[in-house]
């Protein structure tokens, strides 16, 4: 039987409103965060991928690449925005900001 790693992390909730002294606000920090990286992620996916896009419609002239297979792979096998998010800030690699109540 093949072992596997679990993609699970166990996270402390306290370590991580250490830094904002709320544990939503570490937590709203980090999806705005993942979401900017998978949208640098999905950019960096497509422009790869827009090489390898086929002006034809016909199925047949449609082939198999591996170069387009394995870049593919690639990004499936990548840790989660979410994970890299989560990571980041427990590192205090994230920077953000306080905005007061009346800013926008």
């Amino acid at each position: 039987m093949a072992t596997t790693t679990s993609s699970l992390i166990t996270r402390d909730v306290e370590k991580m409103a250490n830094t904002t002294g709320n544990v939503y606000e570490s937590v709203s920090i980090i999806s705005k965060r993942a979401r900017q990286i998978s949208t640098k992620v999905k950019e960096e996916l497509n422009s790869k991928l827009s090489e390898f896009a086929s002006t034809v419609d016909n199925l047949e002239e449609v082939f198999e690449n591996r170069e387009q297979i394995e870049i593919s792979k690639f990004y499936e096998r990548m840790a989660k925005p979410s994970t890299l998010a989560t990571d980041e800030f427990m590192e205090g690699r994230v920077m953000f900001r306080r905005t007061t109540e009346g800013e926008i």
